[in-house]
Protein backbone atom coordinates (compact mmCIF):
# COMPACT_ATOMS: atom_id res chain seq x y z
CA UNK A 1 0.00 0.00 0.00
CA UNK A 2 2.75 2.58 0.89
CA UNK A 3 4.73 1.66 -2.87
CA UNK A 4 0.92 1.96 -4.15
CA UNK A 5 0.40 5.59 -2.42
CA UNK A 6 3.86 6.60 -3.40
CA UNK A 7 3.80 5.68 -7.35
CA UNK A 8 0.57 7.81 -7.10
CA UNK A 9 2.21 10.46 -5.78
CA UNK A 10 5.17 10.42 -7.93
CA UNK A 11 2.52 10.41 -11.49
CA UNK A 12 1.18 13.57 -10.83
CA UNK A 13 4.01 14.86 -10.86
CA UNK A 14 5.80 13.85 -13.33
CA UNK A 15 2.81 15.16 -15.03
CA UNK A 16 2.83 18.57 -13.97
CA UNK A 17 6.58 18.49 -14.84
CA UNK A 18 5.81 17.53 -18.06
CA UNK A 19 2.94 20.40 -18.41
CA UNK A 20 5.35 23.44 -17.14
CA UNK A 21 8.03 21.91 -19.53
CA UNK A 22 5.64 21.90 -22.29
CA UNK A 23 4.69 25.70 -21.87
CA UNK A 24 8.08 26.65 -21.20
CA UNK A 25 9.30 25.44 -24.67
CA UNK A 26 6.39 27.31 -26.38
CA UNK A 27 8.14 30.40 -24.82
CA UNK A 28 11.91 29.40 -25.65
CA UNK A 29 14.29 26.69 -27.51
CA UNK A 30 13.69 23.04 -25.05
CA UNK A 31 17.41 23.39 -24.44
CA UNK A 32 16.87 26.73 -22.88
CA UNK A 33 13.81 25.03 -20.85
CA UNK A 34 15.92 22.06 -19.45
CA UNK A 35 18.56 24.40 -18.64
CA UNK A 36 17.36 25.88 -16.33
CA UNK A 37 15.26 22.85 -15.30
CA UNK A 38 18.15 20.15 -14.70
CA UNK A 39 20.32 21.88 -12.20
CA UNK A 40 16.93 23.18 -10.36
CA UNK A 41 16.21 19.68 -9.98
CA UNK A 42 19.81 18.95 -8.90
CA UNK A 43 19.89 21.34 -6.70
CA UNK A 44 16.76 19.79 -4.81
CA UNK A 45 18.33 16.30 -4.90
CA UNK A 46 21.62 17.86 -3.51
CA UNK A 47 19.31 19.24 -0.47
CA UNK A 48 17.68 16.13 0.24
CA UNK A 49 21.03 14.50 0.90
CA UNK A 50 20.82 15.40 4.39
CA UNK A 51 17.90 14.45 5.47
CA UNK A 52 17.85 11.06 3.41
CA UNK A 53 21.32 10.27 3.18
CA UNK A 54 23.48 9.13 -0.30
CA UNK A 55 25.77 6.44 -0.13
CA UNK A 56 27.98 6.94 -3.64
CA UNK A 57 29.51 2.74 -4.14
CA UNK A 58 30.49 1.86 -7.84
CA UNK A 59 27.11 0.07 -8.57
CA UNK A 60 25.44 3.46 -7.49
CA UNK A 61 27.10 5.33 -9.64
CA UNK A 62 27.09 2.84 -12.74
CA UNK A 63 23.16 2.31 -12.33
CA UNK A 64 23.30 6.04 -11.54
CA UNK A 65 24.90 7.60 -14.67
CA UNK A 66 22.60 4.78 -16.66
CA UNK A 67 19.35 7.21 -15.66
CA UNK A 68 20.63 10.14 -16.28
CA UNK A 69 22.12 9.70 -20.07
CA UNK A 70 18.22 7.86 -20.23
CA UNK A 71 16.98 10.92 -18.64
CA UNK A 72 18.86 13.04 -20.89
CA UNK A 73 18.12 11.06 -24.02
CA UNK A 74 14.17 10.89 -23.13
CA UNK A 75 13.64 14.53 -22.58
CA UNK A 76 15.43 14.76 -26.46
CA UNK A 77 13.31 12.04 -27.88
CA UNK A 78 10.04 12.45 -26.14
CA UNK A 79 10.47 16.80 -27.58
CA UNK A 80 11.44 15.52 -30.98
CA UNK A 81 8.23 13.30 -31.09
CA UNK A 82 5.62 15.40 -29.87
CA UNK A 83 6.91 18.46 -32.21
CA UNK A 84 6.14 15.94 -35.45
CA UNK A 85 3.12 15.06 -34.05
CA UNK A 86 0.36 14.12 -34.27
CA UNK A 87 0.15 14.10 -30.52
CA UNK A 88 -2.62 12.73 -29.77
CA UNK A 89 -1.60 8.97 -31.16
CA UNK A 90 2.18 9.21 -30.09
CA UNK A 91 1.92 10.39 -26.30
CA UNK A 92 0.07 7.44 -25.64
CA UNK A 93 2.13 5.18 -27.51
CA UNK A 94 5.02 6.69 -25.96
CA UNK A 95 3.49 6.69 -22.18
CA UNK A 96 2.60 2.68 -22.92
CA UNK A 97 6.04 1.73 -24.25
CA UNK A 98 7.25 3.64 -20.66
CA UNK A 99 5.44 1.21 -18.73
CA UNK A 100 5.24 -2.15 -20.63
CA UNK A 101 8.89 -2.51 -20.58
CA UNK A 102 9.22 -2.05 -16.64
CA UNK A 103 6.85 -4.25 -16.27
CA UNK A 104 8.36 -6.70 -17.87
CA UNK A 105 11.33 -6.68 -16.41
CA UNK A 106 9.59 -6.91 -12.88
CA UNK A 107 7.92 -10.23 -14.20
CA UNK A 108 11.24 -11.61 -15.24
CA UNK A 109 12.78 -10.65 -11.95
CA UNK A 110 10.08 -13.08 -10.08
CA UNK A 111 7.80 -10.38 -9.26
CA UNK A 112 4.43 -12.30 -8.58
CA UNK A 113 0.71 -10.59 -8.56
CA UNK A 114 -2.59 -11.96 -7.09
CA UNK A 115 -5.79 -12.21 -9.02
CA UNK A 116 -6.74 -8.68 -8.35
CA UNK A 117 -3.44 -7.85 -9.77
CA UNK A 118 -3.62 -9.40 -13.22
CA UNK A 119 -6.84 -7.90 -13.61
CA UNK A 120 -5.52 -4.60 -12.24
CA UNK A 121 -2.44 -4.10 -14.44
CA UNK A 122 -4.13 -4.67 -17.84
CA UNK A 123 -6.66 -2.34 -16.98
CA UNK A 124 -4.10 0.58 -15.71
CA UNK A 125 -2.32 0.01 -19.18
CA UNK A 126 -5.70 0.82 -21.13
CA UNK A 127 -6.17 3.49 -18.94
CA UNK A 128 -2.51 4.77 -19.38
CA UNK A 129 -3.62 4.58 -23.27
CA UNK A 130 -7.18 6.34 -22.50
CA UNK A 131 -5.73 8.89 -20.52
CA UNK A 132 -3.10 10.20 -22.99
CA UNK A 133 -5.54 10.22 -26.24
CA UNK A 134 -6.23 13.13 -27.32
CA UNK A 135 -9.51 13.64 -29.70
CA UNK A 136 -9.20 12.13 -32.98
CA UNK A 137 -6.80 9.83 -31.77
CA UNK A 138 -6.47 7.21 -35.11
CA UNK A 139 -7.96 9.66 -37.58
CA UNK A 140 -4.12 11.05 -38.27
CA UNK A 141 -1.59 8.39 -39.43
CA UNK A 142 2.22 9.58 -37.93
CA UNK A 143 4.99 9.13 -40.04
CA UNK A 144 7.11 5.72 -39.22
CA UNK A 145 9.97 8.12 -38.23
CA UNK A 146 7.58 9.61 -35.74
CA UNK A 147 6.18 6.03 -34.30
CA UNK A 148 9.81 5.12 -34.05
CA UNK A 149 10.75 8.40 -31.93
CA UNK A 150 7.96 8.00 -30.09
CA UNK A 151 9.31 4.41 -29.58
CA UNK A 152 12.30 5.37 -28.47
CA UNK A 153 10.91 8.01 -26.18
CA UNK A 154 8.98 5.48 -24.63
CA UNK A 155 12.38 3.08 -24.37
CA UNK A 156 14.29 5.91 -22.78
CA UNK A 157 12.44 6.92 -19.94
CA UNK A 158 11.15 3.17 -19.46
CA UNK A 159 15.14 2.93 -19.10
CA UNK A 160 15.73 5.48 -16.28
CA UNK A 161 12.71 3.68 -14.45
CA UNK A 162 14.50 0.49 -14.23
CA UNK A 163 18.24 1.54 -14.01
CA UNK A 164 17.14 3.63 -10.62
CA UNK A 165 15.56 0.79 -9.32
CA UNK A 166 18.43 -1.56 -10.24
CA UNK A 167 20.77 1.04 -7.56
CA UNK A 168 21.10 -0.32 -4.08
CA UNK A 169 18.19 0.06 -1.70
CA UNK A 170 20.49 1.46 0.90
CA UNK A 171 22.08 4.15 -1.34
CA UNK A 172 19.35 6.97 -0.91
CA UNK A 173 19.67 9.89 -2.99
CA UNK A 174 22.50 8.76 -4.36
CA UNK A 175 21.32 7.83 -7.75
CA UNK A 176 19.24 10.72 -8.42
CA UNK A 177 22.12 12.97 -7.83
CA UNK A 178 24.50 11.20 -9.96
CA UNK A 179 21.15 10.88 -12.50
CA UNK A 180 20.77 14.26 -12.64
CA UNK A 181 24.67 15.36 -12.46
CA UNK A 182 24.87 13.44 -15.78
CA UNK A 183 21.86 14.60 -17.55
CA UNK A 184 22.63 18.36 -16.77
CA UNK A 185 25.96 17.48 -18.08
CA UNK A 186 24.55 16.29 -21.00
CA UNK A 187 22.41 18.86 -21.82
CA UNK A 188 24.65 21.53 -21.29
CA UNK A 189 27.15 19.92 -23.72
CA UNK A 190 24.45 19.70 -26.06
CA UNK A 191 23.19 23.27 -25.33
CA UNK A 192 26.73 24.25 -26.34
CA UNK A 193 27.25 22.25 -29.41
CA UNK A 194 23.53 23.64 -30.91
CA UNK A 195 24.11 27.06 -29.28
CA UNK A 196 23.84 28.87 -32.50
CA UNK A 197 20.32 27.27 -32.92
CA UNK A 198 18.46 28.37 -29.81
CA UNK A 199 17.72 31.24 -31.03
CA UNK A 200 17.37 34.57 -29.08
CA UNK A 201 14.27 33.82 -26.85
CA UNK A 202 15.13 33.89 -23.19
CA UNK A 203 13.48 30.65 -21.52
CA UNK A 204 10.42 31.32 -18.64
CA UNK A 205 13.31 30.98 -15.68
CA UNK A 206 10.16 30.12 -12.64
CA UNK A 207 8.20 27.82 -15.00
CA UNK A 208 11.26 25.97 -16.40
CA UNK A 209 12.90 25.55 -12.88
CA UNK A 210 9.63 24.47 -11.00
CA UNK A 211 8.92 21.88 -13.96
CA UNK A 212 12.67 20.90 -13.03
CA UNK A 213 11.20 20.97 -9.25
CA UNK A 214 8.54 18.45 -9.76
CA UNK A 215 10.65 16.59 -11.79
CA UNK A 216 12.76 15.64 -8.94
CA UNK A 217 9.90 14.97 -6.54
CA UNK A 218 8.84 12.80 -8.58
CA UNK A 219 11.99 10.50 -9.41
CA UNK A 220 12.16 10.55 -5.54
CA UNK A 221 8.66 9.15 -4.62
CA UNK A 222 9.11 6.87 -7.49
CA UNK A 223 12.38 5.18 -6.11
CA UNK A 224 11.30 5.32 -2.67
CA UNK A 225 7.87 3.29 -4.06
CA UNK A 226 10.16 0.92 -6.42
CA UNK A 227 12.23 0.36 -3.32
CA UNK A 228 9.25 -1.14 -1.36
CA UNK A 229 6.95 -2.39 -3.42
CA UNK A 230 6.78 -4.36 -7.28
CA UNK A 231 8.75 -2.40 -10.03
CA UNK A 232 5.56 -3.83 -12.45
CA UNK A 233 2.72 -2.15 -10.25
CA UNK A 234 4.50 0.95 -9.14
CA UNK A 235 5.84 1.44 -13.03
CA UNK A 236 2.50 1.36 -14.32
CA UNK A 237 1.05 3.69 -11.61
CA UNK A 238 3.36 6.17 -12.33
CA UNK A 239 3.02 5.87 -16.57
CA UNK A 240 -0.32 7.26 -15.51
CA UNK A 241 1.22 10.98 -15.42
CA UNK A 242 -0.28 12.01 -18.32
CA UNK A 243 -3.26 12.07 -16.30
CA UNK A 244 -1.98 14.72 -14.46
CA UNK A 245 -1.04 16.87 -17.70
CA UNK A 246 -4.42 16.56 -19.28
CA UNK A 247 -6.05 18.45 -15.94
CA UNK A 248 -3.75 21.12 -15.64
CA UNK A 249 -4.57 21.25 -19.60
CA UNK A 250 -8.56 21.70 -18.28
CA UNK A 251 -7.86 23.95 -15.79
CA UNK A 252 -5.27 26.14 -16.92
CA UNK A 253 -5.77 26.45 -20.66
CA UNK A 254 -9.15 25.83 -20.87
CA UNK A 255 -8.13 22.80 -22.84
CA UNK A 256 -12.14 20.09 -23.31
CA UNK A 257 -11.11 16.65 -21.52
CA UNK A 258 -12.64 14.23 -24.02
CA UNK A 259 -14.90 11.13 -23.27
CA UNK A 260 -12.11 8.74 -23.95
CA UNK A 261 -9.98 10.70 -21.91
CA UNK A 262 -13.28 10.51 -18.89
CA UNK A 263 -13.14 6.60 -19.49
CA UNK A 264 -9.33 7.03 -19.19
CA UNK A 265 -9.68 8.32 -15.78
CA UNK A 266 -12.00 5.99 -14.80
CA UNK A 267 -10.39 3.06 -15.80
CA UNK A 268 -7.07 4.23 -13.56
CA UNK A 269 -9.61 5.41 -10.62
CA UNK A 270 -10.56 1.09 -10.94
CA UNK A 271 -7.60 -0.33 -11.44
CA UNK A 272 -5.18 1.24 -9.01
CA UNK A 273 -8.14 0.22 -6.08
CA UNK A 274 -7.53 -3.45 -7.88
CA UNK A 275 -3.75 -2.75 -7.78
CA UNK A 276 -4.62 -1.66 -3.64
CA UNK A 277 -5.95 -5.13 -3.28
CA UNK A 278 -2.83 -7.16 -4.59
Amino acid sequence: MIALLLALGSSPAYGCADFLGGLGARKAHVLRTVMIAAPASLAVELLLWPFLGASFSAETLGWGAASGVASAAAFALLYRTLAIGPMNVLSPVTALVSAVLPVGVGLLQGEHLGLTGLVGLPLALMAVVLVSAGHGAGRARPSRIALLLAFGAGTAIALQLIFLHQAPSDSGVGPLIIGRAVSSAVTLTAAGVLHRRLGPERPAYAMSATAGVLDSVANLLFLLAARSGDLAVVAVITALYPAGTVLLARSVLAERIHRGQLVGLGTAAVAVSLLALT
